[in-house]
Protein backbone atom coordinates (compact mmCIF):
# COMPACT_ATOMS: atom_id res chain seq x y z
CA UNK A 1 0.00 0.00 0.00
CA UNK A 2 1.55 3.29 -1.12
CA UNK A 3 1.08 6.99 0.97
CA UNK A 4 -1.70 8.21 -1.10
CA UNK A 5 -3.86 5.14 -0.78
CA UNK A 6 -2.98 5.03 3.35
CA UNK A 7 -3.66 9.14 3.18
CA UNK A 8 -7.44 8.50 1.06
CA UNK A 9 -8.21 5.85 3.84
CA UNK A 10 -7.58 8.26 6.95
CA UNK A 11 -9.51 10.67 5.00
CA UNK A 12 -12.59 8.64 4.65
CA UNK A 13 -12.21 7.40 8.21
CA UNK A 14 -11.92 11.26 9.47
CA UNK A 15 -15.08 11.88 7.52
CA UNK A 16 -16.70 9.06 9.05
CA UNK A 17 -15.91 10.01 12.53
CA UNK A 18 -17.07 13.79 11.72
CA UNK A 19 -20.25 12.56 10.29
CA UNK A 20 -20.90 11.02 13.49
CA UNK A 21 -19.79 13.55 15.75
CA UNK A 22 -22.42 16.17 13.66
CA UNK A 23 -24.98 13.10 14.20
CA UNK A 24 -24.60 13.49 17.98
CA UNK A 25 -24.13 16.71 18.46
CA UNK A 26 -27.76 16.74 16.56
CA UNK A 27 -29.06 14.43 18.57
CA UNK A 28 -28.57 15.92 21.85
CA UNK A 29 -29.14 19.94 20.76
CA UNK A 30 -32.55 18.05 19.38
CA UNK A 31 -33.16 16.94 23.37
CA UNK A 32 -31.97 20.21 24.76
CA UNK A 33 -34.59 22.13 22.86
CA UNK A 34 -37.19 19.17 23.52
CA UNK A 35 -36.05 20.95 27.14
CA UNK A 36 -36.05 23.94 26.60
CA UNK A 37 -39.70 24.88 27.80
CA UNK A 38 -38.95 23.11 31.52
CA UNK A 39 -35.26 24.60 31.65
CA UNK A 40 -36.01 27.86 30.82
CA UNK A 41 -39.67 30.11 31.71
CA UNK A 42 -40.61 33.67 30.95
CA UNK A 43 -40.14 36.14 33.98
CA UNK A 44 -43.26 37.60 35.33
CA UNK A 45 -42.39 40.64 37.94
CA UNK A 46 -43.16 40.38 41.35
CA UNK A 47 -46.26 41.89 41.86
CA UNK A 48 -47.69 44.57 44.21
CA UNK A 49 -49.46 42.10 47.15
CA UNK A 50 -46.40 39.64 46.83
CA UNK A 51 -46.37 37.62 50.23
CA UNK A 52 -43.28 36.37 49.77
CA UNK A 53 -40.60 37.27 52.32
CA UNK A 54 -37.64 37.65 50.62
CA UNK A 55 -39.54 39.04 47.50
CA UNK A 56 -41.47 41.73 48.43
CA UNK A 57 -39.44 43.93 48.69
CA UNK A 58 -38.86 44.31 45.40
CA UNK A 59 -41.95 45.31 43.44
CA UNK A 60 -41.56 44.74 39.77
CA UNK A 61 -38.31 42.31 39.67
CA UNK A 62 -38.11 40.07 37.39
CA UNK A 63 -35.58 38.03 38.75
CA UNK A 64 -31.62 38.22 39.32
CA UNK A 65 -28.95 37.70 37.04
CA UNK A 66 -24.70 36.64 37.41
CA UNK A 67 -22.28 35.78 35.75
CA UNK A 68 -19.99 32.48 36.64
CA UNK A 69 -16.92 30.58 35.28
CA UNK A 70 -17.02 27.01 33.81
CA UNK A 71 -13.58 25.65 32.76
CA UNK A 72 -12.53 24.91 29.17
CA UNK A 73 -10.00 23.25 27.21
CA UNK A 74 -8.75 25.84 24.73
CA UNK A 75 -5.51 25.75 22.10
CA UNK A 76 -2.55 27.16 23.89
CA UNK A 77 -2.68 30.21 22.03
CA UNK A 78 -6.32 30.93 22.97
CA UNK A 79 -5.45 30.89 26.81
CA UNK A 80 -4.19 34.10 27.29
CA UNK A 81 -8.10 35.44 26.56
CA UNK A 82 -10.10 32.72 28.11
CA UNK A 83 -7.55 33.57 31.59
CA UNK A 84 -9.96 35.10 34.12
CA UNK A 85 -8.79 36.77 36.59
CA UNK A 86 -8.01 34.04 39.04
CA UNK A 87 -5.47 32.93 36.54
CA UNK A 88 -7.96 29.82 35.34
CA UNK A 89 -9.04 29.31 31.90
CA UNK A 90 -13.00 29.71 31.85
CA UNK A 91 -15.71 31.18 29.95
CA UNK A 92 -17.46 33.61 31.27
CA UNK A 93 -21.42 32.16 31.76
CA UNK A 94 -24.06 34.82 32.18
CA UNK A 95 -27.77 33.77 34.00
CA UNK A 96 -30.70 35.45 34.45
CA UNK A 97 -33.18 33.29 37.13
CA UNK A 98 -37.10 34.49 37.96
CA UNK A 99 -37.80 34.14 41.67
CA UNK A 100 -38.82 30.52 41.52
CA UNK A 101 -35.07 30.49 40.54
CA UNK A 102 -35.58 28.67 36.78
CA UNK A 103 -33.42 30.04 34.49
CA UNK A 104 -35.20 32.66 32.38
CA UNK A 105 -31.78 33.43 29.85
CA UNK A 106 -28.61 32.03 29.51
CA UNK A 107 -25.72 33.38 27.44
CA UNK A 108 -21.89 31.74 27.19
CA UNK A 109 -19.17 31.75 25.25
CA UNK A 110 -17.69 34.92 26.33
CA UNK A 111 -13.99 34.40 27.44
CA UNK A 112 -12.83 34.17 30.73
CA UNK A 113 -11.21 37.55 30.45
CA UNK A 114 -14.57 39.25 29.60
CA UNK A 115 -15.71 41.66 32.59
CA UNK A 116 -19.43 40.74 33.59
CA UNK A 117 -20.71 43.86 32.41
CA UNK A 118 -19.39 43.50 29.16
CA UNK A 119 -21.07 39.90 28.94
CA UNK A 120 -23.98 41.63 30.22
CA UNK A 121 -23.49 44.61 27.30
CA UNK A 122 -23.94 42.01 25.09
CA UNK A 123 -27.06 40.32 25.55
CA UNK A 124 -29.04 43.67 25.74
CA UNK A 125 -27.81 44.56 22.44
CA UNK A 126 -27.69 41.08 20.87
CA UNK A 127 -31.45 40.51 18.52
CA UNK A 128 -32.58 38.08 20.61
CA UNK A 129 -31.32 39.00 23.76
CA UNK A 130 -31.92 39.82 27.11
CA UNK A 131 -35.11 42.16 27.37
CA UNK A 132 -36.30 44.24 30.37
CA UNK A 133 -39.82 45.83 29.75
CA UNK A 134 -40.30 49.19 31.31
CA UNK A 135 -40.82 49.64 34.54
CA UNK A 136 -38.96 46.18 35.56
CA UNK A 137 -35.72 45.30 36.57
CA UNK A 138 -33.62 42.28 37.70
CA UNK A 139 -31.18 42.35 40.68
CA UNK A 140 -27.20 42.01 40.22
CA UNK A 141 -24.27 42.34 42.12
CA UNK A 142 -21.53 45.09 42.22
CA UNK A 143 -19.82 43.39 39.38
CA UNK A 144 -22.72 45.60 37.32
CA UNK A 145 -23.48 48.91 36.64
CA UNK A 146 -26.58 50.33 38.68
CA UNK A 147 -28.78 51.41 35.79
CA UNK A 148 -32.28 51.53 34.25
CA UNK A 149 -33.22 47.60 34.14
CA UNK A 150 -30.49 46.60 36.65
CA UNK A 151 -30.24 47.20 40.34
CA UNK A 152 -26.64 46.76 41.97
CA UNK A 153 -26.12 47.19 45.38
CA UNK A 154 -23.73 49.96 46.14
CA UNK A 155 -20.21 49.34 46.29
CA UNK A 156 -18.99 48.62 49.04
CA UNK A 157 -21.93 48.15 51.26
CA UNK A 158 -22.56 44.46 52.70
CA UNK A 159 -25.77 43.31 52.59
CA UNK A 160 -27.47 40.38 54.77
CA UNK A 161 -30.76 38.67 55.03
CA UNK A 162 -31.09 36.34 58.32
CA UNK A 163 -32.80 33.47 57.25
Amino acid sequence: MDVSTEHEEILILLEEIILEISKQFNLVLGALLKLYPILISTPEPVQEDSTNERWNWFKGCLGALDGTYIPVRVLQKDKARYRNRKGDITVNVLAVCDQNMKYTYILTGWEGFAADSRVLRDAVTRPNGLRIPNGNYYLCDSGYTNCEGFFAPYRGVRYHLRD
